[in-house]
């Protein structure tokens, strides 16, 4: 009876997080679902096309993980004063999220625009024909001088969202989420096929496609937020008045920049060390680059729980320790990891049966779609694992402990998940699946790590009293 108190919660507890983790999943699961659509369209056209596609995608992940570090920082504080019930911390934050990705978005466009051809061509070493290898760079980068045009868009979508979960307020980002995927899935039918009378632009539609939709994103979520902003009971009024000043008070701006540092280092280190374990993997040729995007967007489809559920871990438990409720903090803790672990032991095994059926839906080589296959068991088998690692992040991080959290997430990824990648894949004659499957096995370190830190309890801190 002690272990079932401990880790399974009442109606009432999973009623409040599902609350707030089924809007995110909705939101993600829409998004990641469109995203399969667009790359099923994609890999339609050819593999190529496709592979082109996934290495800027890849690229732009980056970004798009630095512009979520960025704000995160911030929103440590920003779930913290909004437990408190102080609205002008919370307008504080969001105007420090501001200034920063303001800065992020003009490093990146000006990195992309000058050496986009020179990242893109790092995936082309392995095996493949010189027409082939040509043709996919050529696809890359025409994608990829669109794709910036829509980095602005991303960027304060990101800002207003990401404040609203940290206030529990999910609805009105899922409902912009929901548009945008609308418009995405139409305009990629209509451009990538040339329908309707428009012409057909192939990789290019899709861009084109992807760039329209973060913009109506955009005009939703900022919309929508100002609208209700005015009045102390408005929903959204902690963002009343955001825009009198854009200062930042000095004291609160070198605390963000503290905690929020290592948290914006951690997501960049780990999703350019996701992008260079890529990398490791594409030396083996250009089928493996298409059989890995094929996976990637499939296994996202999937990970939409454990990661909605994480998110929940950084909010329920980030308001708990505002309000200073350390003892309630850590009991709903071990319920969301435990919750967590448990859905996703369920949607492994469903994912894992369903892995052989997924790739046929590609117009690509024999040899890709048979890699996609064993890389989306391969993830499936470890995704109650990855689980269990993305909530005792959330965990750590909602206490500030943003230093860990970059030692446990990226220091580890580049110290032990990319030379284990390197080595075997350039060193050894093993299959490519075996050396996807090892760098997973190294992450049961990490799980170890994390047990030990979430158990001690070295996160149960107030850092906005």
């Amino acid at each position: 009876m002690k272990i079932r108190s401990k880790f399974i919660g009442n109606r009432d507890f999973y009623r409040m997080v599902l609350m707030i983790a089924v809007p995110i999943m909705i939101q993600n699961g829409i998004t990641n679902f469109v995203s399969l659509l667009d790359n099923i369209m994609i890999g339609q056209v050819g593999t190529e096309q496709m592979s082109g596609v996934a290495i800027v995608n890849q690229l732009i992940f980056v970004y798009n993980l630095c512009i979520f570090g960025g704000v995160s920082g911030a929103g440590i504080f920003t779930a913290q004063y909004f437990g408190q019930g102080n609205h002008e911390g919370v307008r504080q934050t969001m105007r420090f999220k501001l200034w920063m990705v303001a800065v992020i978005t003009a490093l990146t466009a000006a990195l992309f625009l000058g050496f986009g051809t020179n990242l893109i061509s790092a995936y082309l070493k392995g095996e493949g024909s010189a027409t082939s290898i040509a043709q996919t760079l050529s696809h890359g980068e025409r994608y990829l001088r669109i794709m910036l045009i829509g980095l602005p868009a991303f960027a304060l979508v990101q800002i207003y969202s990401s404040t609203l979960r940290e206030c529990g307020q999910t609805l009105l980002p899922m409902k912009a989420g929901i548009a945008a995927v609308i418009v995405n899935l139409v305009f990629n039918y209509i451009l990538i096929y040339g329908k309707f009378g428009a012409p057909a632009l192939g990789v290019s539609g899709a861009a084109i496609a992807t760039v329209l939709s973060r913009y109506v994103e955009m005009l939703i979520t900022v919309a929508g937020v100002h609208r209700k902003c005015r009045g102390e009971n408005a929903a959204y009024a902690f963002v009343s008045g955001l825009y009198r000043t854009l200062k930042v008070p000095r004291e609160l701006m070198f605390k963000i920049i503290k905690k929020g540092s290592p948290l914006l280092f951690n997501e960049t280190l780990w999703a350019a060390g996701m992008a260079m374990l890529t990398q490791c993997y594409s030396v083996r040729g250009l089928n493996v680059v298409a059989g890995l995007n094929v996976s990637n967007t499939i296994n996202n489809v999937f990970n939409i729980v454990f990661i909605a559920l994480g998110d929940s871990v950084a909010i329920i438990v980030g308001q708990l320790l505002g309000a200073g409720k350390m003892r309630e903090a850590r009991d709903t803790d071990n319920k969301l990891i435990a919750f967590s672990v448990m859905c996703c032991t369920g949607v492994a095994f469903v994912m894992f049966l369903m892995a052989p059926l997924f790739p046929q839906l590609y117009r690509i080589s024999d040899e890709a779609r048979l890699l996609a296959g064993q890389f989306i068991m391969a993830t499936a088998i470890f995704m109650p694992q990855n689980a269990f690692l993305h909530a005792a992040y959330f965990t750590l991080r909602s206490g500030g402990k943003t230093i860990i959290t970059f030692l446990f997430d990226s220091v580890f990824i580049w110290c032990v998940s990319v030379v284990i990648a390197f080595t075997l894949s350039r060193y050894t004659g093993l299959p490519v699946i075996a050396v996807y499957a090892m760098v997973q096995l190294g992450d049961i370190i990490k799980c170890i790590i994390g047990f030990i830190l979430v158990r001690k309890g070295v996160w149960l801190q107030n850092i906005v009293a």
